[in-house]
């Protein structure tokens, strides 16, 4: 999905919880990975300049989950390290986007490169 407006984050909000709810996530891990969902999708388009999301469902064994995939060609994080200290921001925000979406998933994936953009994998399972 293309995320080029603030109606795209909303629509990548809305697809996130109707993918968690079919794989039968709890309302604590939907609230959870929208929330992710939603922090990523708005840095994509604020930081990022836009991007694309990709969502996936996966199956290991017995259990279920979610990944998500958010790709910008913007300018990339210098430092990723420091992007994910609490209370970090280049915006106006409070800084928790980042390390936020991370504590709310399973598994936390960020490259970036300068000048090239940013990539940001996230799986919650069920």
């Amino acid at each position: 999905m293309s995320i080029q407006s603030s109606q795209d984050v909303v629509f990548v909000r809305q697809k996130v919880r109707q993918f968690a709810v079919k794989l039968g996530f709890s309302l604590v891990d939907q609230t959870k990975i929208v929330t992710a969902a939603s922090e990523l999708a708005r840095n994509t388009l604020d930081y990022g300049g836009g991007g694309t999301v990709k969502l996936e469902g996966l199956q290991d064994g017995m259990r279920h989950g979610l990944r998500l995939v958010f790709e910008d060609s913007g300018p990339g994080i210098p430092d990723i390290e420091l992007a994910l200290k609490d209370g970090y921001t280049t915006g106006g925000g409070l800084g928790m986007g980042l390390s936020g979406a991370r504590r709310l998933v399973n598994e936390f994936e960020i490259v970036s490169r300068v000048g090239e953009g940013t990539r940001v994998k996230i799986i919650k399972w069920k």
